[in-house]
């Protein structure tokens, strides 16, 4: 069944919450140290991608994972570093990668990344499978990497590489829209302002080397999303202003069309994620659609003290990966 009729995870007592289960992991996890061999990849329009390999044996394997972070995050924050560890464990070779303008280092263009541009995954994609086109392809992602994960599987379904086997997509904001709407919620000031605060930061460096093209006057009052979107992520990814951005970026429109098993692992208590984002309708519809959701897990949290380390949301990614129950 599709909609998957209940879940496995089991949080501990003291985390039993939306907010406490979002919160613990930025603050308290401490992910093993890795050392991954890094690659500066060049995209077509001029712009780079910085590129994280993490191998998990001495021989690449012929399993390839490819991992994408969240709003504002890189290839390595405590998430993403948490699984690739539970991934190396397994025999899968983990490639986490930095979205453009995410890095330690500004892109190069006016545009950067958003939550619905797959582009720069087709094009690593690409690259990948031009080195090691004998592989079997996962593709792992978290909040707007996970968006962006799904609207590329549902886009163009027939130009997915045959090697793309499965995908999972965590803390999946299905609904841009309605999400921006939840974030506007007093409980969820302290995520917007910590995100915001990055963005605006972001534009102000970016307004340096673009004066013309980026106006400023009023950056630092914005307060919402919709408000930074429709002065900035709209008109600089070619959208005529935020509601077609959330329109035409977010992924749900586009499930119905995915042909590559993929496991949506969203938590009922997720403070950013609205009804909306908890796609029934598309799972139950679309056979290739696993959809799980938890009554609590936050958002990309699952906390789990049980499984040696492993948060819930690793172990059920490998489960499913690795062709186990969906």
């Amino acid at each position: 069944m599709p909609v998957l009729p209940s879940s496995q995870y089991a949080p501990p007592v003291l985390l039993r919450n939306g907010h406490a289960q979002t919160i613990f992991p930025v603050l308290f996890r401490n992910p093993p140290p890795v050392r991954p061999r890094t690659e500066r990849m060049e995209t077509p329009d001029g712009d780079f991608l910085d590129l994280d390999w993490h191998q998990a044996g001495r021989q690449p394997s012929n399993r390839l994972a490819i991992v994408s972070h969240g709003l504002e995050g890189n290839s390595r924050r405590k998430y993403v570093l948490g699984m690739v560890t539970a991934l190396n464990r397994r025999g899968w070779d983990v490639l986490a990668w930095t979205m453009r303008g995410c890095g330690h280092e500004p892109n190069r263009l006016l545009p950067s990344y958003h939550s619905g541009f797959t582009d720069d995954l087709r094009h690593l994609l690409s690259h990948v499978l031009n080195a090691r086109d004998k592989i079997d392809v996962a593709l792992v992602g978290f909040s707007i990497g996970a968006n962006q994960i799904l609207k590329y599987l549902g886009e163009e379904p027939e130009r997915v590489p045959p090697q793309v086997a499965r995908a999972v997509a965590i803390s999946v904001p299905c609904d841009l829209s309605a999400t921006a709407i939840r974030m506007k919620r007093a409980q969820n000031r302290i995520y917007t302002e910590y995100l915001l605060r990055s963005l605006r930061r972001k534009i102000w460096q970016k307004s340096e080397r673009f004066r013309s093209e980026l106006d400023v006057s009023g950056l630092d009052a914005i307060s919402t999303f919709d408000e930074f979107d429709e002065r900035y992520t709209a008109p600089m990814h070619g959208f005529a202003g935020s509601a077609e951005y959330y329109r035409l970026a977010s992924c749900k429109p586009f499930l119905e069309a995915v042909r590559v098993p993929s496991l949506i692992l969203n938590a009922t208590d997720d403070p950013m994620l609205s009804p909306e984002s908890i796609p029934h309708a598309e799972a139950t519809a679309n056979p290739n659609l696993f959809l799980e959701t938890p009554k609590h897990g936050g958002h990309v949290g699952f906390v789990d003290f049980a499984n040696g380390g492993e948060y819930y949301s690793e172990y059920r990614a490998c489960e499913f990966l690795d062709g186990g129950s969906p």
